[in-house]
């Protein structure tokens, strides 16, 4: 019979098994864009949004069981109200973003906006004193945004100075862009939080489950869209459900056990897998300043992630 495995040993595949199966997230994300501009033209951005996450919470409920009081009682009041709070609103933002876009193309682009998250995360790991990292974390801060000039350049504004085409393109639709840049920052800090507050108990459930609850009393308060039904529009809120379901239980289980760093340095492939997914799905063909912006904006994720290994 062979000698137990010594506990430092135990401990490290144990972060390398948390860390896989967080990665796994990375793949359900990357359809995450085109699905969620699928199903809120026939939905509404807010009646489609809140139909994905109700589905996405009894999904996570079947799977995880509902969290008993006693293990409620003993997690951070910071992890549940604070981290809950600000997960909800990241999807409201992010969802909602989506679904405000004037077309297609104008989805790509927010979503690209909503992979800034990668990077930002780990400069503030490094800012909260959880991650140190060598001097060329900022110019690869500086290549991400670089990168997302580009996105947002457009390819028919090459006449105007940058800056005066990327003022024009997200003037017109301000809304939608204040929403994906908002996501944005809100990941990285309930990232960072919920590692310093969580505890091991994994709440994401709950937290889906309340951000189908703040959307629908959105959708209630407001004059919306008629819902248009069929069986293509079923077939995407349950794909996308699952996906949502398993990428964020998988993420969570990974950024409380695992190495933060691989997984934020697989998540920034996120960007050129879902900016493929989604010019497929919708029918969308980009310039090719669109996909220069993805690759600098992966490249740049990348070099932040290099600059905190040793």
């Amino acid at each position: 019979m062979p000698a137990p495995a010594p506990p430092l040993a135990r401990d490290a595949a144990g972060v390398r098994r948390a860390t896989l199966i967080g990665l796994v997230a990375v793949l359900c994300w990357s359809s995450t864009v085109g699905l969620i501009r699928s199903v809120s033209e026939a939905l509404g951005a807010l009646g489609g949004a809140a139909m994905l996450y109700s589905v996405s919470a009894v999904l996570l409920f079947a799977v995880l069981g509902m969290p008993r009081r006693a293990q409620l009682r003993s997690v951070s009041k910071v992890y549940l109200l604070g981290c809950g709070a600000l997960f909800a609103l990241y999807e409201v933002c992010l969802s909602v973003a989506i679904g405000l876009a004037q077309d297609r193309a104008q989805s790509m682009e927010l979503g690209m906006i909503n992979y800034l998250w990668p990077c930002l995360t780990i400069v503030l790991a490094v800012l909260c004193r959880q991650q140190r990292a060598r001097w060329w974390l900022w110019p690869g801060v500086a290549l991400c945004i670089w990168g997302l000039v580009c996105v947002l350049g457009g390819d028919g504004e090459q006449a105007m100075p940058w800056w005066q085409a990327l003022a024009a393109h997200m003037y017109s639709n301000p809304l939608a862009y204040a929403l994906a840049f908002a996501a944005a920052l809100l990941w990285p800090v309930y990232s960072v939080l919920s590692r310093m507050h969580g505890g091991g108990f994994n709440g994401v459930g709950l937290f889906v489950l309340l951000t189908a609850v703040v959307l629908w009393v959105q959708w209630l308060a407001v004059d919306t869209v008629p819902m248009r039904w069929s069986w293509g529009v079923v077939l995407e809120v349950l794909a996308i459900a699952v996906g949502t379901a398993l990428g964020y239980s998988c993420w969570e289980h990974g950024i409380q056990r695992g190495n933060l760093a691989v997984m934020a340095a697989g998540s920034y492939f996120t960007p050129v897998l879902s900016a493929l997914w989604a010019s497929i799905w919708l029918a969308v063909q980009p310039g090719w300043p669109f996909w220069q912006g993805v690759a600098l904006v992966t490249l740049g994720s990348l070099l932040c992630w290099h600059a905190t290994q040793r």
